[in-house]
């Protein structure tokens, strides 16, 4: 067990990391999430509302539809990177990270006061859910045993709220932190080891902790808050310019935009790359350089790939140094090893989108 943002999480089951890791990728894993921050957003001005506050269009989600957007400051940096979503039930569904939770509830809090003294229509409503995970290519089959709902037409970001085993009131979303198939489901504080037990009935399900999520993330090319990205990184040296909704950048209407819109043509000190090497693994904090020996950056997460049998990790360079294929050093344990900039996702995705 270790400390993770003022929660006790297993770092790994009975399983080892590697074998947890492996098993995701090859069936199916579940992930105990509940550490994650659950609002519901209410009110016939709760768009506006949160597009106050983020980068992306949350106007154009359809019913059921969610989307990954960031909480950004007036200086250009990432507060928190969440999820929000359109539900059918009149309300946005938001989940962001454990780690900024008081941040970002004081964040929405803040700018709740801001409306409500402009007499806007918006209430902010804390979700006491657990947060479950079930990652990997048998979510499917799993949990569709388990729902008169047909799964297959729930497609990437696409959510509803049902009965999940017997238990209802579950908002059930395909999404997931690995790059593989998978699925979140929102379920009552008090069903939520109920509905665990009944997933781990399933012989191809097993528990998995934060040492498998880590690794599984970092080989889908995602960010991990405070490692990858933070209040001094733009979405544009994160390489997050996709999150910027179309009409948000021609209106320049989100907290930051006058700093992150010139970015995107203009110029910047740095960029997130993807980088692989072989021998010893490269880790958060180690220095980049280039071939002539000049440091040119950090890493900001690395491991051991379990399905690439390499290491991978992601950094920030100058921006000169951050094309696809170019050489390389790093320094690990005082001495240099010869690495590569990567294209990212290091792992093909396997986003469901019913084609």
């Amino acid at each position: 067990m270790v400390e993770f943002a003022g929660w006790s999480l297993p770092l790994q089951y009975m399983d080892s990391h590697i074998a947890s890791h492996l098993h995701t990728r090859q069936h199916c894993s579940l992930f105990d999430v509940s550490h994650m921050l659950q609002t519901r957003v209410h009110g016939k001005d709760r768009i506006p509302f949160m597009e106050s506050l983020v980068v992306g269009d949350i106007a154009e989600l359809k019913e059921n539809q969610g989307t990954l957007s960031l909480f950004t400051n007036e200086s250009g940096g990432i507060i928190d990177d969440l999820i929000v979503n359109n539900t059918s039930e009149g309300h946005l569904y938001v989940v962001s990270n454990a780690g900024c939770a008081e941040k970002d509830s004081a964040h929405m809090k803040n700018r709740l006061l801001e409306f409500r003294a402009a007499s806007r229509d918006v209430d902010l409503e804390d979700v006491d859910f657990a947060l479950l995970a079930l990652q990997g290519p048998s979510m499917a089959r799993v949990l569709q045993a388990g729902l008169t709902d047909d799964l297959s037409k729930l497609t990437f970001m696409m959510g509803v709220t049902t009965s999940v085993f017997g238990i209802g009131g579950c908002r059930v979303t395909r999404c997931g932190y690995t790059g593989g198939g998978g699925g979140g489901i929102s379920v009552p504080g008090d069903r939520a080891v109920e509905l665990a037990e009944k997933l781990l009935q399933r012989p191809e399900v097993k528990l998995a902790g934060l040492a498998a999520r880590d690794s599984l993330r970092l080989e889908a090319g995602l960010c991990l808050y405070g490692n990858d990205i933070d209040e001094t990184t733009s979405p544009v040296e994160a390489t997050l310019v996709w999150t910027l909704g179309k009409r948000r950048r021609a209106a320049m209407d989100f907290p930051g935009a006058s700093v992150i819109v010139p970015q995107i043509k203009g110029k910047v000190s740095r960029k997130r790359v993807g980088i692989t090497s072989t021998g010893p693994p490269i880790r958060q904090h180690t220095m980049i350089l280039n071939t002539e020996g000049r440091v040119i950056g950090e890493v900001t997460s690395g491991c051991p790939s379990p399905s690439l049998k390499q290491n991978v990790a992601m950094g920030y360079v100058e921006p000169e140094y951050a094309k696809v294929g170019t050489a390389l050093q790093l320094e690990v344990r005082k001495k240099l090893v010869d690495g590569v900039t990567s294209k990212m996702p290091f792992m093909p995705t396997k986003y469901y989108n019913a084609k």
